[in-house]
């Protein structure tokens, strides 16, 4: 488990993710051509829990809709 400060909304923040996730984090943003903390600013405007699963969930999804 890795945790990392974020900025969100101009408010700093930490995020704990399994560094299998903040890679595939990464691949994700890097795609949308958005960097990792603009990413996780958009999962956090549509979250409805805690952020580390909420970025989870996201990646997970993007992951399966490439397949």
């Amino acid at each position: 488990m890795k945790k990392r400060s974020v900025m969100i909304a101009g408010h700093p923040t930490s995020v704990s993710l399994e560094e299998e996730f903040w890679e595939a984090l990464k691949g994700v943003a890097q795609t949308r051509g958005l960097s990792v903390n603009a990413l996780i600013e958009d999962i956090d405007r549509t979250r409805a829990g805690n952020l580390s699963s909420a970025v989870r969930v996201h990646v997970l999804n993007a992951l399966l809709n490439r397949a």
